[in-house]
């Protein structure tokens, strides 16, 4: 058994399973599931971070829309939710002032809280580098800043064992009792 993790846009991780290329896909938020079966694990909330000397800092909320003057941190063209912040702000008619697109989260926390510019990030990952990196986060007002994340498949029954393991490992690291069918 050999395992394969790639980052890939979610209308293509679900093309991936439905024709055979992955046994499981992971997504987040709103994607055609193509009549996969997709099983909910977990909730995502997406946060703006900035260092915590940032006039920003001291705001509980903000509109996503209201930060796109600023410098921002972002992840390398292509992620998923750097694909996703793309496609919102072309909504809003205003691109992201990009200073800098790193790889990972901890990276961009590592320039955020260097004052490079802020960023969005995924609650969690904020969180873990927090008090480290002198983060403030701010929640994000805008309904898309919560996503549901799902596990995709073609029939769950039908997996080889490692990758039912795989599901289980998830939904019980992210607290999900039994994965469930969206």
């Amino acid at each position: 058994m050999n395992v394969d993790l790639q980052e890939k846009p979610n209308a293509e991780i679900a093309r991936g399973v439905l024709d055979g290329r992955a046994d499981i896909g992971i997504v987040a938020g709103q994607v055609d599931t193509l009549g996969l079966q997709a099983l909910h694990f977990s909730t995502d909330r997406l946060v703006l971070v900035t260092a915590q000397t940032h006039p920003f800092a001291s705001q509980k909320t903000i509109a996503f829309a209201d930060t796109l003057d600023e410098d921002a941190v972002g992840m390398q063209q292509g992620s998923t939710l750097q694909t996703f912040l793309t496609q919102v702000t072309e909504k809003l008619g205003k691109p992201l002032k990009l200073r800098i697109q790193l790889s990972s989260f901890d990276a961009m926390c590592r320039m955020i809280g260097a004052g490079v510019g802020v960023g969005i990030v995924p609650e969690s990952a904020a969180r873990r580098n927090q008090t480290s990196m002198g983060l403030a986060l701010i929640e994000l007002t805008d309904p898309w800043s919560v996503r549901e994340r799902y596990i995709l498949v073609r029939d769950q029954e039908k997996l080889p064992a490692y990758a039912r393991s795989l599901i289980e490992t998830l939904c019980a690291h992210y607290g999900a009792s039994a994965p469930q069918r969206a």
